[in-house]
């Protein structure tokens, strides 16, 4: 199996329970992997023989502008998205930090991370 990354993309969004995280936002960064079988790519030199990590990136985008309260929600839309229209992706991990959680003391972030594996279509 083989894998596409994604890697600390930073997006400014605005989700939270708080009604000033949805006024004010904040950035976020996520990390996304994905098991899906490459190899035909890697002989064909061909975009059409994989997935375009460009439309991965834009659903991310996508769903990143829909509010939501909490980041677990928008997770589960992101991967439910993403599996929906590239169902011959296996495995979809993806990690989300709130790079400025309303909380007290200094930190990175507050992250969650969702897995969930899938049966490929063939």
């Amino acid at each position: 199996m083989s894998k596409i990354y994604l890697e600390d993309v930073k997006i400014y969004a605005y989700h939270g329970v708080l009604p000033e995280e949805n006024i004010i936002g904040t950035y976020y960064i996520l990390n996304l992997e994905l098991h899906t079988d490459l190899w035909k790519a890697s002989e064909s030199d061909d975009l059409n023989d994989t997935i375009s990590y460009a439309d991965i990136n834009a659903i991310i985008h996508d769903e990143m502008k829909i509010k939501s309260k909490l980041l677990e929600h928008v997770a589960g839309r992101i991967i439910a998205k993403i599996q929906g229209e590239f169902p011959e992706i296996s495995y979809i991990k993806l990690k989300i930090t709130k790079t400025a959680p309303p909380m007290q003391g200094e930190m990175k972030g507050a992250s969650i991370e969702l897995e969930k594996s899938f049966k490929p279509e063939n």
